[in-house]
């Protein structure tokens, strides 16, 4: 009985070969993009999960200033110790500190990320030891634990463990001796490294070690198992107030608010698992990204559903005589849903084995496209098997149970008397076809806004000249002070050099992919200041263009400049205004003696256009290292003079290979999120065209054939072609019509609360409305008038005679 609903199955879909094509051709398409998103998302849930511990916890802290809420995860180094002796429910705790950037081996310099943290850190996570002291590999402050990768970069086919080699940490290189080996991190951990060794390494330990007024590293906390988040925030208020006793004083003389639950300074936890959907601070992704690239996959297979749910009702009437003859030769409806079903299962299987050998090929790009790590090897995961299962079995029961279920309930006289009308399944197929519009036009929408928003943050003036200037990193094992004095000497004379400055923080996020941020804060006549600070060199201000509305740059002429600041006019308002803030003497907590503002520049942003300008002080100081050279050029020839200058660097640094770009890239690279957002949007909504258009295309081919008398008559009576193909496209172009209108106020809503992360934003207007509904009417009316025309040229006398 199987090997005969099959071959009948087999007949039926061949019979059919459009309508079987199109559904296959939508479904696989569908499958493929529902897997690569499916995928993706599963492995954004993944981050962090494979520790063994699952008390683990990431501490930050909030304080409510006079202006608002400060929310940062960076801590004083007394802080952990501290807490770790009057906190019971603290099983572990680590602090983790940039220490270097440079390993030397034999002579042999090698970039590294070496993190200084506490011995608790390798009981803390799951980083396993694969040799050497695995017991206690950080028992000594000259102990290095190494990554596997980064041992066999630096030692080839040599045992590291105990050969010793070299860090650079500030000015000065310090011996380790390799204690351990640990298996490479896996790519979904938040905590990267490539080495650690012990906190108390980092060069500025000495100096902060008991200064509760600088906060400079990250600390994580295992909490003992039967410990809660709760009861530790209950505990950290008496903390607070007995560590942060005079930040609080100074936070109630400012006139700050306290919080909710009624604190100035917070500390509080957030889960491991947590961080990197729901970090702290702007590098974390989005908590929602991973929901949306669900709700895209689903909204894609719902369409394709849909397709496969109209096609089959409305081709149904070509086989109700069929049907009819096997209710009436004894066939149960239960036998006729399981045929029909079972056609359903059969179409959709071939699509998937299509779908996963597509999203197999497609991986590599997609991969590229949208920045990510994924391997086919996650599909053997079981929960994504177990997903993947229920979503074969869901598409089937709706595409293919609920047509069978409509199929079976046929009246077998009407059927056989030929009476049967397609009035109601008209209906049917109008709500499907309309839902599928409005995701489509929901799709589209968001597309055309995404896109403008990120358009919008690309070309918004940022208050500096980021097209002319270069962005040059300076490699580690560089002397950076030399570095740019060299770089100088060798550009000075050029006309494709207009200047040359130098800084500590780059400007966006440049191609070695750094980006950071300094804050410091002080009392000044009697309340808090709090500023970024940002290290320059003589120029900064000509190099970029920046506008002084007071005073004047940094000069070599004036000796107590490196005792001086430039500001902004955001921290000039801190200051009482522009008059009051020329030539304040203000107490830094880092300077021994006050340092005095010596000129204003008008407000740039030197952070993403999602954070609003801030106060800043730019300082000219040899013991604080420059990271970055800048170079401005002119106008003309920009290759040209990117050339000059990394001819240059080669020049002074013959084999030490950097990564100059300019500053425009640079910004660009900032907005690798909205580029993302987008780029899911249009991928989505093109997909979601092609697809709802291939069962319009397909339902339009049925409907024509339903009406070719008709068309005959009408031709017979003088109608012309236009009149014809008007008559057949009206009906569709005015339920795409309902759905863009159905579709824009949802697609403002969540827009709407999209932009509401943004400092610099577009505000919606109905043009974008107006666009999506072009782009769709204009999609449905070529795809239908295709069929339309056809029909309207054919023959009067075969259309009449058609049955």
């Amino acid at each position: 009985m199987f090997r005969n609903y099959l071959k009948i199955a087999w007949r039926n879909l061949w019979k059919t070969k459009l309508l079987t094509a199109v559904n296959i051709l939508g479904l696989s398409v569908a499958f493929a993009a529902a897997i690569l998103l499916v995928m993706t998302a599963y492995r954004e849930f993944s981050y962090d999960r494979f520790h063994t511990n699952k008390q683990l916890y990431m501490l930050y802290i909030n304080t409510y200033h006079a202006q608002g809420l400060e929310q940062r995860a960076n801590m004083p180094m007394p802080l952990t110790p501290a807490m770790k002796q009057e906190f019971p429910e603290v099983k572990a705790a680590t602090r983790m500190l940039y220490t270097s950037g440079m390993l030397r081996y034999h002579d042999k310099v090698f970039e590294t990320d070496l993190e200084g943290v506490d011995v608790d850190f390798l009981h803390m996570f799951s980083f396993p030891l694969i040799k050497g002291n695995t017991q206690a590999p950080l028992a000594s402050l000259d102990n290095i634990v190494l990554s596997a990768k980064k041992a066999q970069s630096i030692f080839g086919n040599e045992e590291p463990v105990g050969k010793q080699l070299e860090a650079r940490i500030g000015d000065n290189w310090k011996s380790f001796v390799v204690s351990a080996v640990m298996k490479d991190a896996p790519d979904n951990s938040s905590v990267e490294f490539d080495a650690l060794c012990r906190f108390e390494n980092a060069g500025s330990y000495e100096s902060q070690k008991d200064a509760w007024s600088s906060s400079t590293h990250s600390v994580y906390v295992q909490l003992a198992n039967h410990a809660t988040e709760a009861a530790f925030e209950r505990r950290a208020k008496t903390f607070v107030n007995k560590y942060f006793a005079e930040r609080l004083r100074d936070l109630k003389r400012d006139g700050a608010t306290p919080g909710e639950n009624g604190e100035l300074i917070g500390l509080h936890l957030r889960k491991l698992t947590d961080l990197h959907l729901n970090g702290i601070g702007s590098e974390s992704q989005s908590k929602f990204y991973p929901y949306l690239l669900l709700l895209v996959g689903a909204f894609i297979l719902f369409i394709a559903c849909i397709n496969f749910m109209n096609l089959t009702i409305a081709g149904a009437f070509t086989r109700s005589r069929e049907i009819g003859m096997r209710k009436i030769l004894g066939a149960f409806r239960l036998q006729l849903i399981t045929q029909m079903w079972g056609e359903a299962v059969l179409v959709c299987g071939l699509a998937l084995l299509i779908g996963l050998a597509a999203a197999y090929l497609l991986l590599p790009g997609y991969n590229s496209l949208f920045n990510s790590k994924l391997t086919f090897g996650l599909l053997q995961q079981p929960l994504l098997l177990g997903i993947a299962a229920l979503i074969f079995f869901l598409v089937t029961l709706m595409a293919g149970g609920y047509p069978a279920w409509v199929i079976a309930r046929i009246n077998t006289i009407k059927v056989l008397k030929g009476s049967m009308q397609a009035g109601r399944s008209g209906k049917v197929r109008n709500v499907l076809m309309v839902t599928q519009f409005v995701i489509s036009s929901l799709l589209i929408c968001c597309t055309l806004i995404a896109w403008q928003q990120l358009n919008y943050l690309r070309k918004q003036p940022l208050g500096f000249n980021r097209e002319q200037v270069i962005s040059l990193p300076l490699p580690h094992d560089v002397n950076p002070e030399q570095a740019l004095k060299r770089m100088r000497n060798k550009l000075a004379g050029e006309a494709n050099v207009l200047s040359v400055s130098g800084t500590d923080i780059n400007l966006g996020r440049g191609r070695d992919g750094s980006s950071a941020t300094s804050r410091v804060s002080y009392d000044y006549k009697g309340h808090v200041i709090s500023s970024n600070w940002l290290r320059v060199d003589y120029d900064y201000v000509k190099t970029l263009d920046l506008t002084l509305v007071a005073g004047r740059d940094f000069s070599p002429q004036y000796g107590a400049d490196s005792m001086a600041l430039v500001i902004n006019e955001k921290m000039a308002q801190q200051l009482g205004g522009v008059k009051a803030a020329l030539g304040a003497l203000l107490p830094v907590s880092d300077s021994a003696h006050p340092m005095q503002v010596i000129g204003i520049v008008k407000d740039f942003n030197f952070h993403s256009l999602q954070e609003k300008i801030e106060p800043l002080s730019m300082f000219i100081s040899p013991g604080s290292p420059v990271q970055y050279i800048f170079v401005k050029v002119p106008r003309g020839n920009l290759p040209a003079s990117m050339a000059l200058v990394t001819k240059r660097w080669n020049e002074a640094y013959p084999g030490n290979q950097t990564d100059p770009s300019f500053l425009d890239e640079n910004t660009d690279r900032q907005y690798r999120k909205e580029k993302r957002f987008s780029s899911i949007f249009i991928s989505a909504a093109v997909l979601a065209i092609v697809i709802s258009c291939m069962g319009l295309f397909a339902i339009s081919v049925l409907v024509m054939t339903q009406r070719t008398r008709e068309i005959g008559v009408r031709k017979v009576l003088g109608a012309s072609v236009t009149s014809i193909v008007t008559l057949l496209s009206k009906d569709f172009v005015k339920l795409v019509l309902l759905s863009v209108i159905i579709a824009s106020p949802i697609a403002w809503y969540l827009m709407e609360q999209w932009l509401q992360n943004y400092a610099y934003r577009i505000h919606i207007n109905i043009g974008i409305f107006i666009g999506a509904a072009v782009i769709a009417v204009l999609v449905a009316v070529i795809t239908v008038s295709v069929q339309s025309i056809r029909a309207a040229l054919m023959n009067p006398v075969k259309s009449i005679r058609t049955e």
